[in-house]
Formats: structure tokens, sequence, C-alpha cells
């Protein structure tokens, strides 16, 4: 459903600019699918590949939106789930939606809930724990000493909420009433979320169930839409599962690429290892001429496979939650500031890095401020790390655009993994 104010226009292609020559092939055997490319918004423009940070709440955790806007941030992403429960979506459209109640002018997104109401109703809390035992068998995966406050159904999912154990109800229809309410410019389609631990059978049910319920999100996203005409155009996402299943992907890829979606999520569950091959089948069947959001991950080489294998825009929390535990990133690696030997190190971060912290601040400083538990700790290391991802993906980008994406990868994966950390 592309509508004038929201576009996606294609720039250079990886396999056209990048050396060593447009017939490059990537250890998959086909050509490489990167590209880069602008999307267009109500409330602004992404150059693509772009890192989208992460808002869970309508904030980034401990750093301020100007902030953001700073250190390069692009868009930020919140989420439906926790946004529904707490304030409730009524408030944020009252506040005029999301980019005015969080005071962004930028684009901004918001997922369905989806991965909330599955992985904490699983008692996973954050993720879903691909290593534990489930209790119940296989496909009923539940968190070892937890309830199960997820069940799904064909028509939605009952879940009662983290925060107090009310009891409430998401179908593909209210997902998109909550998520038009929070007026974010890129929403995504509710679907269920399996693990690695379900069967293959249960596969094959759930991705059937998440196509009915993404032409369900279309129907009710269609007739939102002109209901609330008076709100800016809000882009709807496609969300595709399959896990690690190479026909799943692909039919679901052909089943959702049919549909009139803005664009594609690839979501679900995935092993690092086969992170490029599954995101590679995805784009190799997904129209050309829609972007591509990748969900959850931002790990150095984990940037690089998504880029190299056509995704678009991609987020993560780990760059912030990582720096509440004093972990930031540089050049050689990631490092722990509660360390000893930072107690009377006076050099930044990393030197050359341009971002607030580094420019005013020493390792030392921010050594005592996490071993005195000071909240402005976890906001300094936050700037950081955001910006250091944000800048790594643009610096990617430009490397896209000038044809040195190659030199570029190898050098900063060289460093970054040599093992030569501060």
């Amino acid at each position: 459903m592309p509508q004038s104010d929201f576009s996606f226009t294609v720039g250079k292609r990886l396999s056209e600019t990048a050396s060593p020559s447009p017939s490059a092939v990537d250890a998959n055997g086909g050509a490489f699918l990167g590209r880069t490319g602008t999307i267009t918004t109500p409330h602004g423009q992404i150059q693509t590949p772009a890192f989208i940070a992460v808002g869970t709440k309508a904030t980034v955790k401990a750093v301020l939106v100007d902030s953001m806007k700073e250190l390069g941030a692009q868009a930020l992403l919140a989420n439906a789930y926790h946004l529904y429960l707490q304030p409730g979506a009524d408030i944020v459209d009252e506040a005029g939606g999301l980019g005015r109640f969080m005071n962004w002018q930028g684009p901004t997104f918001t997922d369905s809930g989806g991965f909330q109401v599955m992985s904490l109703g699983s008692g996973f809390k954050k993720v879903i724990d691909m290593g534990s035992v489930a209790q119940g068998g296989a496909d009923d995966d539940v968190a070892a000493g937890k309830e199960r406050l997820a069940h799904v159904d064909d028509d939605g999912v009952w879940f009662k909420s983290h925060l107090n154990g009310d009891r409430h109800r998401f179908t593909p229809e209210i997902s998109m009433q909550v998520q038009h309410q929070l007026g974010a410019d890129i929403m995504f389609a509710f679907d269920e979320l399996t693990t690695l631990h379900n069967s293959r059978a249960y596969q094959v049910e759930s991705l059937e169930r998440t196509r009915r319920w993404a032409e369900r999100c279309l129907a009710e996203h269609r007739r939102l839409t002109a209901e609330r005409s008076h709100r800016p155009y809000q882009a709807l996402f496609g969300v595709i599962q399959g896990a690690q299943y190479e026909d799943l992907r692909r039919t679901a890829c052909r089943d959702l690429g049919a549909m009139d979606f803005d664009g594609y999520g690839i979501g679900g569950a995935l092993e690092k290892e086969n992170l490029g091959t599954i995101v590679r089948w995805c784009n190799e069947e997904l129209p050309e001429d829609r972007p591509r959001h990748l969900l959850g991950i931002s790990e150095p080489d984990d940037i690089f496979t998504a880029l190299e294998n056509g995704a678009d825009t991609f987020d993560c929390v780990s760059p912030t939650r990582v720096a509440r535990n004093t972990a930031v990133y540089s050049p050689d690696g990631r490092f722990n500031l509660a360390g000893s030997r930072f107690k009377r190190d006076f050099s930044p971060i990393f030197e050359g890095c341009d971002c607030y912290a580094c420019a005013n601040y020493t390792r030392a400083y921010l050594h005592h401020l996490f071993k005195a538990k000071e909240m402005v700790a976890a906001t300094l290391a936050s700037i950081h790390n955001e910006r250091f991802i944000v800048k790594l993906v643009d610096d990617a980008r430009l490397a896209i655009e000038d044809g040195t994406f190659f030199e570029f990868k190898a050098e900063f994966l060289g460093r970054y993994y040599s093992g030569n950390t501060p």
C-alpha cells in the first residue's frame, strides 16, 4: 500500500559497486544483495543501510532524545506491547503520536508487540532462551520455573501483563489499532513468534497462522488509514517467519510478498551461524522495491553479514543494554570499564571517537561513575555505544557507495576481533 508520503528508492547495489568485481559472490554462492537506498516517511528520510536505535518505552534508556539526534540516529523504534500497557496507546495518540510524545522529530518505528507477548509470556523476559529445556514439550516452550502467561489461538493471543498480571487480548486488529494510535511512521504486522525448540509441524501451522494474521492486519490497516485521515500515513511491514527452514522462509516471503505491504521485517528464530543464509533466502524472494528490516541484531560481524545479504535497516537494544553493564565498543573490540586498570586511565574510551562522551570524559571518570553506581555512567556509555554502531553502519553505507565495502569490512572486523582489546 505505498502512499505518496512513504516510498523507498534503491541506490547503489553492492554487487555493482564493490570490488573485487561486479560478479563477486559470497560464501553462499550467490551475488551479494547489499544495497543503499532512501526510505521517505512523513517525518523525514532514512538513508539506508541504517541502524534504528531502540527506544522501547518511548525513550532510549538513559539517553535524551536530543543526544540521539546529535549522535546521528536517523530513526527510533518503540515497542507496542510496552506502550500499550504503560502509559496506554490512547494517551500517546492524544499527545499527537509517538514522535511528539517523546520529542523526536524524525521517523519512528513500532514493532507489533508479538515478540514481547510471546517471550515475556513464556517467562524468558528479554529473549527466547534457545538453550533452555522447555517444560511441557518443544511446542510449549516455557522458561524453567515459570508459568506460561501467553496462550495462542487462531484468532490471537491471550496474555497476562508482566507488570501486574492483568489479562489482555492481542489480535491482528487490536495490534493495528494500538499501533495506529501510537502513530509511528513504520509499523509491523502482528505475527506469531516461534522458537528453535518448536517442531517443524508446529512451524508450518504457525506460519499459516501468521499469513492469515497478515491479511487481517492489512484489512484493518486500510480501514484505520481511511478513518484516521487527519494523521500522517503509517507504513505497514509484513513479518517473515519460518525459523531455520529454507522452504518455509521462501514460502512466507512469496505469500507476504504478494500482499500489499509497504516493506518487510525479517524476524523469528535463527542461529547466528545461519544469519546470512536465512536473510539471503528471504531477500531473494521479497520484492526489490520494498525496504527490508532485520529485527534484533547489532554485533559488528552480524551487521556486515546482514548488509551483504540485503538488509536495509535493523534494530537492537544491545548498545544500551551492554552500556548499562559497563561494556563499551571500540575499534579493538568491546571491553568493560569496571576493570581496575581503568582507574587511572585518563584517555577517552578510544582516541578518534567523535561522540560527546569521548570528547569530554575519560575512562577513569566513567570507571568511577560505574563504581559509584551513578546513573550518568549509563548515559555516557550509552551515548558512546549508540554512536559507535550508528557510525559503523553509516561508514558501511558510504563504502557501498564508493566501492570499498570489502576493504572496509576486512579492516574493521580484522581489528575488532583481533583480541587486542584495551
